[in-house]
This record gives structure tokens, C-alpha cells and sequence, in this order.
């Protein structure tokens, strides 16, 4: 069993997640909570953290399966695996850097920054203090400081804020 991830169309993630779960397949939706202001008043608005992403944990067949049934079940959900852009299968997700992202997601907001850029290879570290310790991804600069950066190759990279060197290993 590997994580895929799987675009699916903005404002359905809700939905999928309720299937997903009814299905009882291993899934990540990541939502946050978003104040919004309306005629004056304001509400807590549960909303996806990255829209139209999700991830599925399966084997490859039970994930192509997956994709055919919510085309067939009505729906109206629609949902396209990523594909390795050289092997042209669905891309995997490796189980190590899948649970540092849901890590850090879960952690707290404030201390995260999505970064879509294509990131240049850095050094390889893993924290070993603080309260990112165990995540493992590179060292790079953002903003003059040092920060661990966790790949979803393909998808996007998630930095930590700043990090104390003392607080990093080299791997």
C-alpha cells in the first residue's frame, strides 16, 4: 500500500472525505480553520488547507478502482491521480515523508509556509529538538533563515519557520 495524491475539483473535499470514510479507505484532507466576515459578523469556516488536494492511502489497483467508482456512483466527483512524469504510473508518496506533511499540517498553522516554487537540492537533515523533532527534509534559506523544507515530489514543498542549527543533523 503507497499514498497517491489525487486533484479532485474545489468545494467536493468534503464530500470525498465522507465517502472516503464510509468506504473505509485510508485517506488525508487536510482542512484548516478560516475566520470570515460577513455583513458584518464573523464565523469559523472549516476549509481545505491546500483545495482541490487529496491524498489516498491504497494499493495501486484499489486506487485506480477508487477513481472508476465515484465516476460510476454519481457522484459527481471526479478525481485524477498524479502521475510520475517519467514513468507515467500513478506517483507515490513515500510512508516517511506522507507522515512528516500530516505531521506539520496537524502542528499549527502559523508555523508552516507552502512554498510551490521548484526548490534546488539542499543539504539532507532531520530535526532532532524542538517541536519539529523527527521530521527529515532539506536545509534551505527562506528569508535570510534556515528552515526544513518537506517535498511532496511533484506537489508542492512545506517549510518549518526558522530552525536553530543545533537543533539539525545532517543525514
Amino acid at each position: 500500500m503507497y499514498w497517491y495524491a489525487a486533484k479532485i475539483k474545489s468545494h467536493t473535499e468534503r464530500r470525498m472525505k465522507t465517502w472516503l470514510e464510509e468506504n473505509k479507505i485510508e485517506h488525508f484532507i487536510p482542512f484548516r480553520n478560516v475566520v470570515i466576515e460577513h455583513n458584518g459578523k464573523k464565523f469559523r469556516k472549516e476549509k481545505p488547507f491546500i483545495s482541490g488536494l487529496i491524498f489516498v492511502r491504497a494499493e495501486e489497483k484499489t486506487a485506480i478502482e477508487i477513481q472508476e467508482k465515484l465516476f460510476t456512483e454519481k457522484l459527481n466527483i471526479r478525481m485524477f491521480f498524479l502521475k510520475n512524469k517519467n514513468t507515467r504510473k500513478l506517483q507515490i508518496i513515500p510512508d516517511k515523508q506522507m507522515q512528516d506533511f500530516i505531521f506539520m499540517v496537524d502542528f499549527s498553522e502559523s508555523t508552516i509556509k507552502i512554498d510551490t516554487t521548484n526548490l534546488k537540492q539542499g543539504d539532507k537533515v532531520r530535526v532532532i529538538k524542538g517541536d519539529f523533532a523527527g521530521i527529515e527534509g532539506e536545509l534551505i534559506r527562506i528569508k535570510g533563515h534556515k528552515r526544513v523544507v518537506v517535498r511532496l515530489e511533484g506537489l508542492f514543498a512545506m517549510a518549518t519557520t526558522y530552525i536553530p542549527p543545533s537543533y539539525l543533523e545532517k543525514i
